[in-house]
């Protein structure tokens, strides 16, 4: 495997769930495999660089990223599982379902949904803005808390 230079602190791929014209969505779907396993290694698991780099994780794919097919991809300490889960959640800025949540509720956030629909490469997805899908896919904003 190739090996990704020694980074100054700070450096590296830029995380955030912010849009810009130019790339609809967080900023992360974007990186390539090579940024996916760089981000992994800053996040303190070098140890699983190639894990993401063999299965050409790229930004669009993090969306997929949970416990459920880490093992797959051969991450099968549970700890190390729940906490890069969490990171992936943190960089796309989406929210965890929560067990109590309301069956009526689609099952992720509309930011999840959305980046459901940028995962794949295309032209359509790539046009594709956090806006536009929910008009046309006729989503409310809603609390994934349910009032009390």
């Amino acid at each position: 495997m190739e090996q990704i230079p020694e980074e100054e602190e700070g450096s590296g791929p830029e995380p955030g769930p912010e849009e810009s014209e130019s790339q609809p969505g967080p900023a992360c779907l974007a990186w390539s495999p090579l940024e996916v396993a760089e981000w992994v290694r800053q996040l303190g698991f070098p140890q699983y660089e190639e894990c993401f780099t063999t299965n050409c994780i790229t930004g669009r794919k993090l969306i997929h990223v949970n416990c459920s097919n880490l093992p797959q991809m051969g991450i099968t300490d549970f700890d190390h599982m729940k906490e890069i889960s969490w990171h992936v959640r943190e960089l796309l800025g989406i929210e965890e379902p929560l067990w109590s949540r309301s069956i009526a509720l689609p099952y992720r956030d509309n930011l999840g949904l959305f980046l459901d629909h940028k995962a794949p490469t295309g032209a359509k997805a790539d046009a594709l803005t956090f806006s536009q899908f929910v008009q046309e896919a006729g989503l409310e904003p809603y609390a994934t808390i349910p009032p009390l």
